[in-house]
């Protein structure tokens, strides 16, 4: 997420309400093409990944002021993204064949414009599959969690895959007896997770991030 946008923190409000109802997929939206979804984190190629957060404009860098100037999308630090890979609770990824990406064609002109980069993003294959959706959460495992880097190729969104890897990972954290659910968003990812099922904080808690001399340690360590 760039560092300029509204940080929201909702929740799937399950204190009071333990089964919270997604809004239904909009029945006017294309049919996603046949994809496989996976929860081993074993097939995600971070790599892969990383092609793929870049390609959907996903930032993961460091947040630390709302009226910071706006950070321009880099690829996230490899090293690190497979450690928070690791580290995840829960990783779903979605696979679907390439020529379905071909098929839809809509998004790439603008996705390639946008990257500035001569990536070819057909290379995140399994196979004859390619990476096209990921997210992942974390926990404590016993009272909280929360949900991450929710991404979907630009061609394929708002054929309800994103929902669907949402809807994994809450229904796996609710099988665990985890309700209390939180999603970090932006203003313009807030009407996808409200479709989800989450809303805003009905404790009325805000997020908020430590700034006390980060970016100095920041740099001061990236840099050695």
């Amino acid at each position: 997420m760039a560092a300029s946008a509204k940080v929201a923190r909702l929740t799937t409000l399950a204190l009071f309400s333990p089964t919270p109802t997604p809004k239904p997929i909009n029945p006017r939206a294309r049919a996603p093409p046949p994809i496989s979804i996976s929860m081993d984190p074993a097939l995600v190629d971070p790599a892969h990944l990383q092609a793929l957060m870049l390609a959907c404009a996903h930032s993961c860098a460091l947040r630390l002021s709302p009226a910071a100037p706006a950070s321009p999308v880099e690829p996230v630090d490899l090293g690190k993204l497979r450690t928070a890979i690791a580290h995840s609770f829960i990783v779903v990824s979605v696979f679907c064949g390439a020529r379905y990406l071909t098929d839809a064609g809509e998004g790439e002109g603008e996705e390639q414009r946008f990257l500035g980069l001569g990536l070819d993003l057909g290379l995140w294959r399994q196979g004859e599959q390619q990476l096209v959706g990921f997210g992942r959460a974390v926990s404590d495992l016993g009272l909280t969690a929360s949900v991450h880097d929710v991404v979907v190729h630009p061609s394929l969104q708002r054929r309800g895959i994103g929902q669907k890897i949402v809807d994994k990972i809450t229904s796996v954290l609710h099988s665990r007896g985890i309700y209390d659910i939180s999603a970090l968003c932006t203003e313009k990812e807030r009407s996808f997770f409200e479709a989800c099922g989450f809303g805003d904080d009905m404790m009325g808690s805000t997020t908020m991030l430590y700034t006390r001399n980060v970016q100095m340690l920041y740099n001061k360590n990236t840099h050695k």
